[in-house]
């Protein structure tokens, strides 16, 4: 199953990828695919935040659901990408939820 990775970034050290970085290893771990911003993100460090926006949405239409970190409502990315799921209805997990791996 691949997941898009959804969590705020935007008033973060580091835009909060450290914690992206240790989300996706645990989730890899338990036999997911991880689509992370974050590692996205790190090819292309300085384009616009549109830029980014377009591009994670075209990201999450390619993933079987998307898995929300702790701080998501607070990100505007993040209610974006939420927004975009329901309306492609693309299932929608939050990070605490997955505590095993693909069935």
């Amino acid at each position: 199953m691949k997941l898009y990775l959804s969590g705020p970034m935007d008033g973060y050290p580091e835009k909060n990828f450290p914690a992206f970085h240790a989300e996706a290893t645990r989730l890899r771990a338990l036999g997911y695919e991880i689509l992370s911003p974050a590692e996205l993100n790190a090819a292309f460090p300085n384009e616009t935040y549109s830029w980014y926006i377009a591009r994670d949405i075209f990201e999450l239409e390619k993933c079987d659901g998307i898995v929300f970190m702790e701080g998501y409502l607070r990100s505007t990315g993040c209610r974006i990408e939420k927004l975009m799921a329901e309306k492609r209805n693309i299932p929608q997990f939050f990070s605490w939820m997955l505590l095993n791996g693909p069935v």
